[in-house]
């Protein structure tokens, strides 16, 4: 999580909302532990990692909801057995759960 607090206070000073995204579990086999973190700024730009390849546009995606009000955070799933998942490309045979939530200031 440190790598990305620079960006995240670049991005607090010029005004922008954030959101942070974290794994926060991992069954079987996962790209990145519970705790790898993941900052989305409101127009978009992105700081550290959660997993890797296309779950990551997914993230973001979700991150980007969480900012425009859709929902005040919300716990992703991704995992090979589910069809969406598999759909953003999670193929490493786990599931990986990740926290996406506004950061507030």
């Amino acid at each position: 999580m440190r790598e990305i607090l620079d960006d995240i206070e670049r991005w607090q000073a010029q005004g922008k909302r954030v959101a942070l995204a974290r794994v926060v579990a991992v069954e079987g086999s996962g790209p990145r532990l519970p705790g790898a973190a993941m900052a989305v700024s409101e127009d978009g730009e992105v700081a550290g990692s959660v997993s890797g390849g296309c779950v990551e546009g997914a993230v973001v995606t979700e991150a980007l909801g969480v900012l425009s009000g859709s929902a005040p955070a919300k716990l992703c799933t991704f995992g090979y057995s589910d069809d969406e998942a598999f759909a953003v490309g999670l193929t490493c045979g786990g599931i990986i759960s990740v926290f996406v939530e506004p950061l507030e200031w």
